[in-house]
């Protein structure tokens, strides 16, 4: 397996919401497409054409991906179905991130120092997503 990319759904506010990762992670997005710029969506409603039909944050050796899921289409719920993990390269890159992430958000488990040997906590950002920040302390 090359990579594991997460893809996130919003209702509406992706371009938002990348926006607000790329403040965190830095990096350009490799990627932004909108509805009304991609062929066979010309039908769709005026008010979804600025909505973002694909946009790709590159992460390290990931992408994160996302997209406006239409109106037309059933509405995302967010809940406890899913996670995305980020094993950070050092304790002050593990805090930088979770702090961000942080930001008008809800602290699950602060980030401390764990019983297997990990700088680690838990959110869920102003978004609905969640976020497990891990630092592996046992090779530093």
């Amino acid at each position: 397996m090359k990579a594991v990319n997460p893809y996130l759904n919003f209702n509406g506010n992706t371009e938002e919401a990348f926006n607000f990762y790329k403040s965190v992670f830095g990096g350009e997005f490799a990627t932004i497409m909108r509805f009304g710029e991609t062929p066979g969506c010309e039908s769709m409603p005026e008010t979804e054409k600025n909505g973002i039909m694909h946009v790709a944050l590159p992460m390290g050796n990931s992408i994160l991906m996302g997209t406006d899921v239409p109106k037309s289409m059933e509405q995302v719920k967010f809940g406890t179905n899913s996670s995305i993990t980020i094993d950070a390269e050092s304790r002050e890159e593990a805090k930088r991130l979770f702090d961000g992430l942080a930001m008008g958000g809800k602290i699950g488990m602060p980030m401390d120092d764990m019983f297997w040997g990990a700088y680690y906590g838990m959110l869920t950002d102003k978004f609905g997503v969640q976020w497990m920040i891990n630092f592996d302390t046992r090779n530093v």
